[in-house]
């Protein structure tokens, strides 16, 4: 069996590669193929694909190692690998003959998704008919499937509960829509269904996922018993940890050799108050690394022992993946500062590392402010919910 010290060291052994082509996927908008070929021959978009079909099925803990160790090369292409092995973890969440359509007919099938319901449904027999547009499918020009989120109706056209329907790629059309400041080359597009059938057994309950009532049959792999919302929430968060280490390398590499303009300092190294900020970023660094840790080690204990995350202990892996990311955002801010404005040059990767990190940190699901809510209400015994998705 892989460990998960061989899967980030093959992640580590990929930033040379992502660092090469970093500029590129910016401008293609798109990671390129040579990029996407190396991942996939280093098996790291099969992190949660199960065992049974070739896959590594390995852990939260993984998945977050091995994101933030791609993001120290490229956020984008961390991005996209983050997002596909997320799906793929959801789709071994479908019942089996499902996962057979996907993994059983490809074991190296690349799932893409968007929960959102932005759809319509029609109940027919055996399935649904689905008309949407799904904004914004990271890495969809990658995909071979799609996992959509649909309003389930009934006969009479009443919405009876919200699912998620997986969706061959080759059955949406997809539209460029992907024009952004940050995480510009994640092919964040929009992807398109007129009238596609989608057969039950490819369809999942939402709000019975939430609980952790899972329809596969496939009870004993402990990944698949992963708490729901966790887990969509938290590996937003290895991304981030890579962009703010990558930062912090870069600007205390440079300050040895960096001047500060218009002061007596021949390098910025010499500055008290560089020092300062440089060991202020560092531990908030730390500090998103150890919170994000701790999230990953409960979410995987639990499904360990078969044990599903209690709404409070749900509320709590948002809260530490807001934080987390709340801290990155913040050390990656002072690096900025410490390093001048010469951060902002197009040649310089710290402008870059800036952008994706402030424009992945802006996704819903790991708003810090949401998530500080949720966790504060559920610490009061406040039943109040302002979201779903705990």
């Amino acid at each position: 069996m892989t460990t998960h010290e061989d899967l980030v060291a093959r992640a580590a052994a990929l930033r040379p590669l992502l660092r090469e082509h970093a500029a590129a996927t910016e401008t293609g908008r798109r990671v390129p193929d040579p990029v996407i070929d190396a991942i996939a021959d280093a098996g790291l978009f099969k992190l949660a694909t199960p065992r049974r079909y070739g896959g590594h099925q390995t852990s939260m803990r993984t998945m977050l190692d091995v994101s933030a160790t791609l993001a120290e090369g490229d956020g984008s292409t961390s991005w996209v690998v983050t997002l596909v092995n997320v799906c793929n973890w959801l789709t071994s969440l479908f019942p089996s003959k499902a996962q057979d359509d996907v993994f059983g007919a490809n074991p190296d099938a690349r799932v893409t998704g968007v929960l959102s319901p932005t759809s319509t449904t029609t109940k027919v027999d055996g399935g649904w008919q689905v008309s949407g547009r799904w904004y914004y499918n990271s890495g969809s020009s990658h995909s071979d499937w799609a996992v959509l989120g649909v309003p389930l109706t009934d006969a009479d056209g009443t919405v009876v509960d919200q699912g998620l329907a997986l969706v061959p790629r080759d059955d949406l059309a997809l539209e460029d829509t992907w024009f952004v400041a940050g995480m510009k080359g994640t092919a964040s597009n929009c992807l398109i269904a007129e009238d596609i059938f989608v057969p039950e057994h490819r369809v999942m309950s939402v709000p019975a996922a939430i609980e952790g009532d899972y329809p596969t049959e496939h009870t004993d792999e402990v990944l698949s018993r992963s708490a729901f919302v966790p887990v969509l929430a938290l590996v937003l968060a290895g991304p981030q940890l890579g962009l703010g280490r990558a930062a912090l390398d870069y600007v205390t590499e440079k300050s040895s050799r960096k001047p500060i303009s218009y002061t007596f300092y021949e390098t910025q190294a010499e500055s008290v108050a560089v020092q300062l900020q440089i060991a202020e970023a560092a531990l908030r660094i730390d500090t998103a690394t150890l919170h994000a840790q701790r999230a990953a080690a409960e979410i995987d204990q639990m499904a360990q022992q078969g044990t599903y995350l209690d709404f409070t202990q749900r509320a709590r892996v948002r809260a530490d993946t807001g934080w987390a990311i709340q801290n990155v955002l913040e050390a990656i801010n002072t690096l900025v500062s410490v390093h001048g404005a010469g951060s902002f040059a197009d040649v310089n990767p710290l402008q870059r590392i800036w952008r994706d990190a402030n424009t992945a940190g802006r996704h819903a699901v790991a708003a810090p402010t949401v998530a500080f809510e949720v966790y504060g209400k559920a610490l009061l015994g406040i039943d109040e919910k302002i979201t779903p998705l705990v």
